[in-house]
């Protein structure tokens, strides 16, 4: 328990430091099949490194370029969102005074008092774009050094377990470089299906911007549980700005709930944790941890770390209990029922 602690506090400590090096070992072990290949074509080591991540930062720049780009169209109807924003408030002040009996002042003091509440987390959040800006700098680094010394490392980890358990560190090792494969991949090709699906959505709705919310949305989605509340939550936004009455509105939450019946009951089943059989309960637990330790990308982190300790678990015969508690098939009957009947039966 004592260490248990401490490495929890060592963790919470040292987040700087240890958020970078986590993604950067998952962006390794993706770019790894890539990095081989270049150096199957007589590519020095260092140079097919250099050329894996230049792709990868080519995709992740287009994404981001597609992003900004939207956002600007977005920036330019801010104003005219302002104002009738500022005349469906009013309107609904009114309304609200006249139903309930709430002043206008007293609304206006409510709002003042949230504004002054969600201070502190506009100021975490600062704090956490720094952090991203940090991570940006060192994932890189990171990545090209985990890369680069991918031969030291794994012989350091067969070495530190001696001769003898070899088969064991290779299963795990080539199982956990399977499922942070799959299961990168498979969260890629989910984002795209679910931002097809959401743009397909908003564009018969006539919502505008149609594409960005989309995108936005299915890149919130990938974070479990708060993704989906926003992804939801801007075009609803949107649409009441820009649109009259409530029945876009509906049809939005409506439509966003059978995309989120599909995404939870066939693509995220099939696609993403077809490796990474990780049980319901532990799913929550682990990622309200995940968040309470490392913030959003502890919950993106929660999944698949914790897919490798069931790995390492499932090779361990003293951590098989573990593994099978952190699984996701459910035993007909308890042992403790076996046990007592076993015992009954030597006893006679």
């Amino acid at each position: 328990m004592f260490g248990l602690i401490l490495l929890v506090y060592a963790m919470l400590s040292l987040k700087a430091i240890m958020v970078p090096l986590a993604f950067a070992l998952m962006i390794s072990i993706l770019l790894n099949p890539l990095t081989n290949k270049f150096e199957n074509w007589n590519i020095p080591r260092a140079l097919s490194i250099v050329l894996s991540l230049i792709i990868g930062f080519i995709v992740i720049a287009a994404l981001a370029y597609f992003i900004s780009m939207e956002l600007s169209n977005f920036s330019d109807q801010l104003p005219q969102f302002k104002k009738k924003f500022e005349l469906l408030m009013q309107k609904s002040q009114h309304g609200i005074s006249r139903e309930y009996g709430i002043s206008i002042k007293k609304q206006n003091q409510y709002i003042s008092d949230t504004e002054n509440n969600l201070k502190p987390i506009l100021g975490a959040t600062v704090g956490s774009l720094l952090e991203i800006i940090s991570m940006i700098i060192l994932l890189p680094v990171f990545s090209f050094l985990f890369l680069y010394y991918k031969t030291l490392l794994l012989n350091f980890l067969y070495e530190l377990f001696s001769r003898e358990n070899a088969k064991e560190v290779n299963v795990v090792l080539i199982q956990t470089r399977s499922a942070i494969q799959h299961y990168m991949f498979g969260l890629l090709l989910e984002a795209l299906i679910v931002a097809l699906l959401n743009t397909a959505a908003l564009i018969i709705l006539g919502v505008e911007y149609a594409v960005l919310l989309g995108v936005l949305g299915a890149l919130l989605n990938i974070l479990p549980f708060i993704g989906g509340i926003l992804s939801v939550a801007l075009p609803i936004l949107v649409a009441t700005i820009t649109k009259d009455g409530l029945q876009t509105q509906l049809w939005i939450i409506l439509i966003y709930m059978l995309i989120q019946f599909v995404d939870n009951h066939f693509l995220v089943p099939y696609i993403v944790s077809s490796k990474v059989k990780i049980n319901a309960l532990v799913s929550i637990v682990i990622v309200l941890l995940g968040g309470a330790l490392w913030g959003i990308s502890g919950m993106f982190l929660a999944i698949p770390m914790t897919g490798i300790l069931k790995i390492i678990f499932d090779q361990i015969p003293e951590l098989k209990p573990w593994g099978k508690l952190l699984g996701s098939e459910i035993p007909v009957k308890h042992k403790g029922q076996l046990w007592v009947r076993l015992g009954k039966s030597g006893a006679a």
